[in-house]
């Protein structure tokens, strides 16, 4: 049984690495105008010199954008979710989003074009847009933004592509381990998974407006990797809020080349080099995660929120995004106030069945709440704790032995400015 906190496999960091520290992956990043900003680059492009393994898990929000439901088209319908994909194209500054039958001919025609460029069927391509929701997107930059960004095609293209997706991101988000398997199968390989994403605000996926791209050079069939990826997004990405809402827009896909094990087995599931290269996966979306929390709009802090003790795993969860999305909890932070009661408050409300009596709750590991009654402590050994970039809140419910973690960030004035100007 796959677990995080006691699976043992020594992972390295690839330096500056992402989505193009697979092998088998190139990408791009180009301004092709669909921002008015020329300086700034508004369209990624991740491609394979072949149709390679793909899996995608998108938004549960009805109101899902064009490209996600082109998406789902091309990996087999929504009861499906995996296939074979040679690239992905990616604009920001426009979501293309509630724009109705225009809007999803424009996607499978821009995906048309970009097959004619890469030699594939439009199938084999998948198309994501970001930014505003509700106003229609012309193909003009498709058609001359896909061939130079195929121009620009590269293994050093990743940081660029990183940039090409971001809205109200602050900066890119990238990152990358690299691993040789224990199994002998796999013994002369050394995989490596690796991603991009973007997200800042409108962040609460249901699988945020999220954004990920994720490779491997691992052999894994379509429908494999699809339920890795769905395994792994259900433990980071969708423990992740920023302001409780889910985007019309939300897509992770993941790709595998095989290129690091040309003459091997596939990886099947169930065995330990899947559960190796699950570990691995994990890894890369728990960093990418955790910086869009740290990156929320507006934000100061990365906010952790652990409970334990809970009666079911869906409780923990309940308690959890009910302690993360509370405005009083987030402005508290941002003000670096240690009021316990604000998240007493979050926990009491959620409709999470469990006695106050038995609840014991910490900030920053220090305790302020046992037994449901006030801890006296340090406000000034408080204050200093606050300081740090990383607020940790524990919360054990008593009830139960199951847990989870989502994580969060602060509530400051700089989420309404960025908010209320959005459009403008």
């Amino acid at each position: 049984m796959f677990d995080i906190d006691s699976f043992d496999l020594r992972l390295r960091a690839v330096p500056e690495g992402g989505v193009t520290s697979a092998r088998g992956f190139k990408a791009a990043g180009i301004h092709a105008g669909f921002r008015k900003n020329p300086e700034r680059l508004d369209f990624a492009m991740v491609a394979a010199e072949a149709p390679v393994a793909a899996a995608g898990v998108f938004t549960t929000n009805r109101f899902c954008a064009a490209p996600v439901q082109v998406c789902r088209e091309h990996l087999g319908g929504r009861d499906c979710g995996y296939g074979q994909v040679q690239g992905v194209i990616i604009n920001s500054g426009n979501a293309n989003a509630a724009t109705g039958e225009p809007g999803l001919a424009l996607a499978r025609e821009s995906c048309e074009i970009a097959s004619q460029i890469m030699g594939c069927t439009p199938e084999q391509v998948l198309v994501s847009s970001t930014g505003v929701i509700g106003q229609q997107l012309g193909i003009e930059c498709f058609e001359t933004g896909i061939p130079a960004a195929y121009d620009e095609l590269s293994e050093q293209g990743g940081a660029n592509a990183a940039r090409a997706i971001m809205t109200t991101d602050t900066h890119p988000k990238e990152y990358a381990v690299t691993y040789a398997s224990g199994e002998l199968e796999y013994a002369d390989c050394q995989f490596t998974v690796g991603g991009m994403c973007k997200g800042s605000g409108m962040i609460m996926p249901n699988m945020a407006t999220m954004i990920c791209i994720i490779t491997t050079d691992a052999p894994v069939a379509p429908a494999t990797l699809h339920t890795l990826l769905t395994s792994c997004v259900n433990k980071t990405f969708n423990k992740v809020t920023v302001d409780s809402d889910t985007s019309t827009n939300d897509t992770c896909i993941m790709l595998a080349s095989g290129a690091a094990g040309v003459d091997v087995p596939l990886i099947e599931e169930g065995s330990d080099a899947y559960e190796e290269l699950r570990y691995a996966a994990y890894s890369v979306c728990e960093a990418l995660a955790r910086g869009i929390a740290s990156d929320g709009e507006g934000a100061s802090k990365l906010v952790t929120v652990n409970v334990t003790g809970a009666a079911s795993e869906e409780d923990a969860d309940t308690a959890a995004r009910a302690v993360a999305n509370s405005p009083l909890v987030k402005t508290a932070i941002a003000g670096h106030d240690c009021n316990w009661g604000r998240i007493a408050m979050a926990l009491g409300k959620c409709g999470v069945v469990f006695e106050q009596t038995d609840v014991s709750i910490d900030i920053m590991g220090m305790p302020v709440c046992r037994k449901g009654l006030t801890v006296p402590f340090d406000e000034d050994e408080a204050l200093r704790r606050f300081e740090a970039p990383e607020i940790v809140i524990d919360a054990d419910l008593g009830a139960g032995e199951c847990s989870t973690t989502v994580w969060t960030c602060d509530l400051t004035h700089e989420y309404i400015t960025i908010n209320g100007d959005y459009r403008t």
